[in-house]
This record gives structure tokens, C-alpha cells and sequence, in this order.
């Protein structure tokens, strides 16, 4: 039933945009690409409201994605909650059109008999376990990440082996933002394996502005340039190359 690719862009940061372009125009523009952008704020134990929970928020939402606030001790469960959930709910979004098609506009899921329903839910489940999966990780590393960064490392390795049990391909590309010299920056290209932020991390200088939409826009022209390089290789099946 669906054989294209799920693709997600996880952010992941602790404060509030404060360079560039607005985050949630550049997130509502992914979402029309088919693109889920999905949020996770890190908050240290103190923080319980703000503007900037109100930005995760909605850049979620506009993103067509899922939006999660978390303490640091949790976040590790977290990435990989939110990273399934969206999985889920991006499949169970087609299937619904899909159902439309089919049912009529003015029948859904919720009209069809329990044993019906039952099926499709199953017939959801199976395609979040084989379907391919492309995540571009965005990594906020403004000076206040500076203590959660080890924690974020640790997360994204657990999110690998999760994600490890599908049978379905998985492809991840990180970028950091702010970068060195530019507002982003990429550290891996398409890779199955998350192992090389072992010896990236610790190399990170943490600082700066938070153009949290200048990086949602980066990966969201990585995801076309990685497109229109696929159509003109004439390659339909939209094979990775990974980065060694």
C-alpha cells in the first residue's frame, strides 16, 4: 500500500529562535513538501512555562509533527516516543486518505465495524515496521545545551537500536546549529548507524544565537537536493548511498 518513505526532521533544543528566518513559517513549508517535523524541548527542572514552550509547540503543529516537552533524565525514552508516534500518525494519516478514497468522503475510520477496524490498524502497524525511514536530526548547540549534550548523545544511540528492531530501512543525517562559521552546520551525512557521534560530539564548540529556522530550512533543502538527485540518477526505488 505505501511504498515511498517516511521522512521526519527531529528537533531537538532548549531555548528560544532568536536568528533568522520564523520557524514556523519554514515548518508549515515542510509539512506541504510531506515532510513531519517534530519537537523536543529540553528544559532544565526549573522551567515549567515561557514563550519558548509555546514555540515547540507550534512549530510542531505546523510541522504536521508531535511536540514534546522534556526533563533531561527522560529524554532518552522521549526521542524515540516521539520519533514512533510520529511514525504512526504520519501512516495512519494515509491510511485515512487512502480509506476516503475508497469509503467516500463523509465515511472514516471511525464508521467502520470494530472488526474493520481492527484490520486497518493492523494494516498501519505492519507498514511502521517495514517502510523506510529518513530522519535529519537537528541539534541545537547554543551555549545553554552545553550540559545536555552528552545526554542527547546517549539518546540518539538508544533511538538507533529502537528503531534497529523495525525491518524497515533506516537513514539518519545530523546538523548542528549555530555552526562554526554559518547558521548550520551538516556532521553526518546519510548513514544507518549513529556511532560516529562518539568521536563528533566531544569536538562540538558550543555558543551563539539559535537560528532554529534557519535550520529547519537546511534540512528541508536537503531533503529536495537529495530528491532531485535521486530523479536525475533516474533511480525510482530512491536508494541511499551511505556515508562511510
Amino acid at each position: 500500500m505505501y511504498k515511498g518513505k517516511l521522512k521526519q526532521i527531529l528537533l531537538i533544543t532548549d531555548g528560544y529562535s532568536n536568528h533568522g528566518e520564523d520557524p514556523l513559517a519554514v515548518s508549515s513549508l515542510a509539512q506541504e513538501y510531506g515532510i513531519t517535523v517534530n519537537v523536543i524541548g529540553i528544559l532544565d527542572e526549573n522551567v515549567q512555562s515561557g514563550d519558548g514552550l509555546k514555540e515547540i509547540e507550534e512549530i510542531a503543529r505546523a510541522g504536521g509533527g508531535i511536540s514534546q516537552v522534556v526533563y533531561t533524565k527522560q529524554l532518552s525514552q522521549t526521542v524515540q516516543m516521539v520519533t514512533r508516534k510520529a511514525m504512526t500518525q504520519t501512516i495512519q494519516g494515509f491510511v485515512n486518505k487512502e480509506l476516503k478514497q475508497i469509503l467516500g468522503d463523509s465515511n472514516s475510520m471511525e464508521s467502520l465495524p470494530p472488526s474493520k477496524r481492527e484490520e486497518v490498524y493492523e494494516v498501519v502497524e505492519e507498514i511502521g515496521e517495514t517502510v523506510g525511514l529518513e530522519v535529519i536530526i537537528l541539534v541545537d548547540t547554543s551555549a545553554s545545551m552545553k550540559d545536555k549534550l552528552e545526554t542527547v548523545k546517549e539518546s540518539l544511540f538508544d533511538l538507533q537500536i529502537s528503531l534497529n528492531s523495525r525491518t524497515g530501512e533506516n537513514a539518519y543525517s545530523l546538523f548542528i546549529f549555530p555552526g562554526k562559521q554559518d547558521d548550520v552546520d551538516k556532521l553526518l551525512d546519510w548513514t544507518p548507524k549513529l556511532e560516529k557521534l562518539n568521536t563528533i560530539f566531544p569536538k562540538l564548540t558550543m555558543g551563539g544565537m539559535t537560528p532554529t529556522g534557519p535550520a529547519i530550512r537546511e534540512a528541508l533543502n536537503y531533503f529536495n537536493e537529495q530528491n532531485y538527485n535521486r530523479g536525475n540518477n533516474g533511480d525510482d526505488e530512491q536508494s541511499i548511498e551511505w556515508a562511510d
